[in-house]
C-alpha cells in the first residue's frame, strides 16, 4: 500500500485532492480521560477549582477541530459545517468519555479534525484537574466512524 503523503521520491507533500468528488463527510473519534473516583466528583458536583471542567473542555475541542491544519503539518484546511464534542462522566472507569464529531463537505475526510477535538478535549480535562490528580491518563484515542470519499465507510469493530 502507497502512502499517499509521500511522492515518488520518498519526499513528504500535501495530497493533491483537486480531482476528488465532493461528497458529504463525516468523522466520529473517542477518548478517554481516566482519574480517581474522587477526581471524578469534582467534574460531576461542579466543584473543580478552575471551573466547569465539560463545558471548558467541550469549547476547546470545537476550537481545536477547526485549527487542525495548523497543528498537523499536511492536512488541508477544510470548511468544517458542524463540531460537537460530547463528555460524558462515567462511574465505571472511572473518568470521562469523549466522542468527538466532525462533518464537511469537500473532497478530503476530517478523520483529524475529529482525532484532534477528541484529543484536545481529553487534554483539557486533565488540565483543568491535574491540582487534583497528576495520575490521570488519557487513552483510546481512535477514530470509530468514517463515512464519505471514495474509501466510503469505515466503522471500529465492524
Amino acid at each position: 500500500m502507497a502512502l499517499t503523503h509521500f511522492d515518488t521520491e520518498g519526499n513528504a507533500h500535501m495530497v493533491d485532492v483537486s480531482d476528488k468528488d465532493v461528497t458529504d463527510r463525516i468523522a466520529v473519534a473517542e477518548a478517554r480521560v481516566e482519574m480517581l473516583p474522587e477526581t471524578l466528583a469534582l467534574v460531576t458536583t461542579g466543584t473543580a477549582k478552575k471551573g466547569d471542567v465539560l463545558g471548558v473542555a467541550r469549547l476547546a475541542g470545537i476550537m481545536a477541530a477547526k485549527r487542525t491544519a495548523d497543528l498537523i503539518p499536511l492536512c488541508h484546511p477544510l470548511p468544517i459545517t458542524k463540531v460537537s464534542v460530547d463528555l460524558r462522566p462515567d462511574p465505571a472507569l472511572p473518568g470521562v468519555r469523549i466522542e468527538a464529531t466532525v462533518k464537511t463537505t469537500g473532497q478530503t475526510g476530517v478523520e483529524m479534525e475529529a482525532l484532534t477535538a477528541a484529543s484536545v478535549a481529553a487534554l483539557t480535562v486533565y488540565d483543568m484537574l491535574k491540582a487534583a490528580e497528576k495520575s490521570m491518563r488519557i487513552e483510546g484515542l481512535r477514530v470509530v466512524l468514517k463515512d464519505g470519499g471514495k474509501s466510503g465507510r469505515y466503522e471500529a469493530g465492524a
